[in-house]
Parts: C-alpha cells; sequence; structure tokens
C-alpha cells in the first residue's frame, strides 16, 4: 500500500499522507509547536502571507493568464502539477 516511507516515524502522533510527484508518502509530526510558548516570529509571518498573496494571485489568474502557464508548464520537467507550477511563478515574484 505505502511504496516509500521518509524521515522519523513515531507512535505518539497522527498520521498524515502526501503525494511527491507519483509517490504516496506517509509521515507523523513528532513534537508538535507549542504557539503559546514558541510563537512565530517576524520572518515566519512574513513567509505565511506572502503565501496567502500567492494563492490569491493564483485564483485571479484570467483565462489567457492560466493557459499561458499550461504552455509554460508542459515545457519544464520541475513541477509534476499545473497548479504547483502558478504558484511557485506567482510566488516568485512576491520575493
Amino acid at each position: 500500500m505505502v511504496k516509500e516511507y521518509h524521515g522519523k516515524i513515531c507512535e505518539h502522533s497522527d498520521t498524515y499522507f502526501q503525494k511527491r510527484g507519483g509517490t504516496l508518502c506517509t509521515g507523523r509530526i513528532c513534537n508538535p509547536r507549542d504557539l503559546e510558548k514558541d510563537p512565530y516570529s517576524a520572518e515566519e509571518l512574513a513567509v505565511r502571507e506572502k503565501f496567502k498573496q500567492a494563492r490569491a494571485a493564483v485564483k485571479a489568474l484570467t483565462a489567457e493568464q492560466k493557459a499561458a502557464y499550461e504552455t509554460a508548464f508542459k515545457n519544464q520537467k520541475k513541477y509534476s502539477s499545473l497548479q504547483g507550477y502558478m504558484f511557485a511563478q506567482e510566488y516568485a515574484k512576491l520575493v
């Protein structure tokens, strides 16, 4: 059922599933972050805000822009999904 395992696997936390390319991976979150003791830093909050802006930019793309991204996506091999490619391009504009 599971082709590969990555990272340390423990028994005291929830399991998550993630698809990386064509491979289904599982993992567990050991020692989750306690935000009361260790709140987000200014840099982390800035990254989260850029992520939100990139998601909003992808949702706001016109049909012509999506078609241009789809053409460019077909000519690359780094990203396995069009959605991931569009997000990466929009996020790069913010950095």
